[in-house]
């Protein structure tokens, strides 16, 4: 079954591939059906990301992901290792592919207007609230000799705004004051019982975090994975499920 791939529109150069893949395609059983990049089956999940990686256009190189706020650079001589232990790739090699798995976490790809380095990040709260995407924005500056106004990030989907409840703990690494009235990116929601619970909004809050590091250029973030549950794995929403993957490379 052919793969279904989301094409980021965000104004990347030319010589830029960026792919996100959905559920749909692949192989793989329940439920980790059928586009599981990580958990199921290893023949099938193998099979998978040579699927994904054809389309990609690139070699992936994938990562140990721990919701934390580590970037590593990415070279041609590091791929015979294992899996370094970060949320976020950047590279200015051509052919070599930045990659992240998500299943509600927010993927994060950028580049430079030049072409010369990519990103891709795995944001979810924790690692949003830790600064992924601004370590991620300045290895990619650094790698490119650029600003961040010289930077387009495109938002990948997510847990959306209408299904990730939180605990104050969570408006509290945001910096946040849960006795506040008012408070962008939250949205206070109480359960039946009285306890104190709010809606967050992920990729309103990356939004806020780029657009306040100078990242004037920021796509995407319009799914929601919860909600779709034909198109999207959702460990929120099921428990148990796969993994897809979000993969940004310069083209050989």
């Amino acid at each position: 079954m052919p793969l279904e791939l989301l094409r980021p529109v965000w104004g990347a150069p030319p010589q830029v591939r960026a792919a996100m893949s959905t559920r749909r395609g692949g192989g793989g059983a329940p439920p980790f059906d059928t586009l599981s990049l990580h958990g199921g089956g290893a023949d099938s999940v193998a099979e998978n990301r040579r699927c994904f990686a054809e389309a990609l256009g690139a070699t992936p190189r994938w990562l140990s992901q721990v919701h934390g706020a580590a970037v590593v650079r990415l070279t041609a001589g590091d791929g015979c290792g294992p899996a370094p232990e970060a949320d976020a790739g950047v590279t200015t090699e051509p052919g070599l592919g930045c990659v992240v798995l998500v299943a509600d976490c927010l993927p994060v790809l950028m580049c430079s207007a030049d072409g010369r380095a990519v990103a891709a990040a795995h944001a979810g709260w924790r690692g949003l609230a830790a600064g992924v995407l601004e370590n991620t924005l300045a290895a990619l500056q650094q790698a490119a000799g650029c600003d961040a106004g010289d930077v387009h990030a495109w938002l990948g989907p997510c847990i959306g705004p209408r299904m990730f409840e939180v605990g104050a703990d969570v408006l509290q690494a945001f910096g946040t004051d849960p006795c506040q009235v008012s408070t962008p990116g939250f949205l206070r929601r109480d359960r039946a019982d009285g306890s104190r619970r709010w809606l967050a909004d992920l990729p309103r809050l990356a939004r806020a975090r780029l657009h306040a590091a100078g990242v004037h250029h920021v796509s995407g973030g319009h799914w929601c994975t919860v909600e779709d549950a034909s198109r999207f794995f959702s460990f929120r929403r099921d428990g148990l499920s796969g993994r897809m993957a979000a993969g940004v490379t310069i083209a050989g």
